[in-house]
């Protein structure tokens, strides 16, 4: 039985491993590696209690065809800062005044690696640059890339980007709100709406003018990407066959298709309402009448309240009807810039009176309110199916004058340029690494030489999972009762399973200490001569009986059985006195007890296994 406990106190230790390397291998994989530094990813989580991580920077180089690149090492030399005013607005609010500078991030800063920063609050930004050549939606995808960073966190503002229509009259220094463009990507929060845009501008083929289509939000939760002040990726995916993926480091976070996952939807419906047509004035639209046939019964009284004073209830004993229930501060002191002919008379503040604390209440007592056995309220009568219930009116449908079908949405206008239109409430918003291109595996190897870096280094940073237990249970309290109970679980186990049995103990102390009794060689004498006088008048009383044989057949099984499980005491016990009869007499009599050690036999029947051992030999 010990053995067993043993076992399970064995098998709780490894399960209770087991199940510890199995969460950090699900916290090492819920992060998003990429596919280049997978390898670099996990020997960082490995090494979180290191406080930092030397890395070699390189300014990534696009290993495809690419339509723009930015990395920023080299500064905003090709960027253009918008001069204009936004409309409709005063020209001192209205000006794009925000600053922007190149600046390495403040936190897990890769050393080398700059980024362009947002630096103004409050004020409207507005900076863009060229394509090195435009991109026509024809045959390839489309793939834009790029990294954000809100080291601040952020209150109200935006870090999306829009590609600018191609056209003869695109000037960069007039980059406004209204400046044409054909695709806007990237988050926006403003309060608790955390979005992640993706627009696009449809053009109508009937009449020439250009709406917006909105995608459906995403299903997951991005706040942790707005407040974790990391710098995460965004990639916009688009392909010729009308559908879209949206991803976040890596990951799709959202996914559809041009023509049924846009809102409003591309194509307009092919019926429409009637605008001229009108519900007739007779047109009943209640499913349920009141019974006309229904009449008020004669003992219904309308007129009952709804709560009547309780008649049994008995003032309280030491009820001070006499004081008020509160009282003037006798402490308060009217103040010396009080003005008796401009603020009036002063009166001090009014506080609970002090005499009510110990009183069950002061001031007139009332009694209580209860609810009126009689009341019913007022009659209605009961509800019925309208018999001349027509359903709910809606006007007739006619063709749609509007109506278009474009089949393939994703031949959009051309992009030959990349800006950034931004208000914020909060500084320091870091972008860096935009790439456009129509194969997603240059954006991943982009990605690797630049991002993974950053992800790498902000890995080896984060404090170790102590820390993060620690801070987790600052956040939310109730983790404590969690900590405990997940440390108290494996320890209960162990003490309840492991701890040596007291009774057991006792029990196999009792039989060494009884077994290993010796006899003297006069106490053998004498148990010998006991014994053959037991041994005649037994069979004087067995002669006419005849069960000297059964008695002898039964001692000699009982004999076998106890030399197969005798505990090897034998040669302890014998006494070296030469004789070959003392020696069987003493074997015998250590076995018989022991068994009477381990049987718990009384004395008698001891006797006479005794008995008829010394008779057999």
């Amino acid at each position: 039985m010990h053995f067993r406990w043993d076992w399970l106190c064995l098998g709780v230790l490894i399960i209770s491993s087991v199940t510890a390397g199995m969460e950090d291998e699900e916290n090492l994989d819920a992060d998003v590696e990429v596919e280049n530094f997978d390898k670099q990813s996990q020997e960082a989580d490995i090494d979180r209690d290191k406080s930092s991580i030397e890395v070699v920077y390189q300014t990534p180089k696009p290993t495809g065809e690419v339509y723009f690149t930015e990395t920023f090492d080299e500064g905003m030399s090709r960027w253009v800062l918008s001069v204009t005013l936004k409309e409709d607005m005063d020209d001192n609010v209205a000006k794009y005044d925000g600053r922007w500078e190149v600046e390495e991030l403040k936190e897990n800063t890769v050393p080398g690696d700059k980024g362009l920063v947002l630096k103004s609050v409050a004020k409207y930004h507005a900076i863009s640059a060229m394509l090195t050549k435009a991109f026509v939606f024809d045959d390839k995808p489309l793939v834009v890339q790029y990294e954000v960073n809100f080291q601040k966190g952020i209150d109200c503002g935006g870090a999306y980007i829009k590609l600018l229509s191609s056209s003869n009259d695109l000037n960069l220094e007039y980059f406004f709100d209204k400046t044409p463009y054909t695709i806007m990507f990237g988050p926006d929060k403003c309060g608790e709406d955390y979005k992640l845009h993706f627009i696009f501008r449809h053009k109508n083929p009937k009449t020439g003018e250009y709406d917006e289509k909105h995608a459906e939000r995403p299903d997951v939760d991005l706040k942790k990407f707005y407040l974790d002040k990391k710098t995460h990726l965004y990639t916009l995916v688009l392909k010729p066959d009308d559908t879209f993926e949206i991803l976040i480091d890596q990951t799709v976070v959202s996914k559809g298709s041009l023509l049924e996952n846009m809102i409003p939807p591309v194509n307009p419906s092919k019926e429409v309402d009637d605008p001229t047509d009108q519900k007739p004035d007779d047109w009943d639209e209640r499913p349920k009448i009141p019974d006309p046939n229904a009449v008020k019964p004669d003992d219904w009284d309308e007129d009952e309240p709804a709560k009547i004073e309780d008649p049994d209830a008995v003032k309280p004993e030491g009820w001070l009807d006499d004081e008020p229930q509160y009282v003037p501060d006798p402490n308060a002191k009217k103040p010396k810039d009080w003005d008796e002919e401009m603020d009036g008379e002063w009166e001090a503040p009014q506080i609970p009176n002090p005499k009510c604390e110990t009183a069950p209440g002061c001031g007139e007592w009332v009694r209580p309110m209860k609810n009126n056995p009689k009341y019913k309220g007022k009659w209605r009568a009961p509800m019925i199916d309208n018999p001349n219930y027509q359903g709910i009116w809606s006007p007739r449908k006619i063709p749609n004058p509007d109506y278009f079908e474009d089949l393939h949405p994703f031949k959009m206008t051309p992009v030959s340029a990349i800006g950034l239109e931004l208000w914020s409430m909060t500084s320091d918003i870091y972008f860096d690494n935009f790439i456009i291109c129509s194969e997603k595996e240059v954006a991943d190897r982009w990605a690797a030489d630049s991002w993974g870096l950053k992800k790498l280094v902000a890995s080896a940073n984060e404090p170790g999972m102590f820390s993060q237990l620690m801070a987790a249970a600052e956040e939310h309290p109730w983790l404590w009762v969690l900590y405990i109970f997940t440390l108290a679980l494996p320890v209960g186990l162990t003490v309840l399973f492991c701890w040596p049995g007291k009774k057991a103990d006792e029990y196999i102390d009792f039989k060494k200490t009884d077994v290993s009794k010796q006899m003297t060689k006069g106490e053998l004498k004498e148990e010998t001569e006991e014994f053959e006088d037991d041994e005649l008048e037994e069979e004087k009383e067995n002669e006419d009986t005849g069960e000297d044989e059964d008695e002898a057949e039964y001692g000699e099984d009982i004999y076998d059985d106890e030399e197969e499980n005798e505990i090897p005491h034998e040669e302890e016990n014998q006494v070296p006195d030469g004789s070959q009869e003392s020696d069987r007499l003493n074997k015998s009599d250590s076995e018989d007890e022991k068994k009477e050690a381990d049987e718990g036999m009384g004395d008698p029947p001891l006797k006479s296994v005794r008995k008829r051992r010394v008779r057999k030999d």
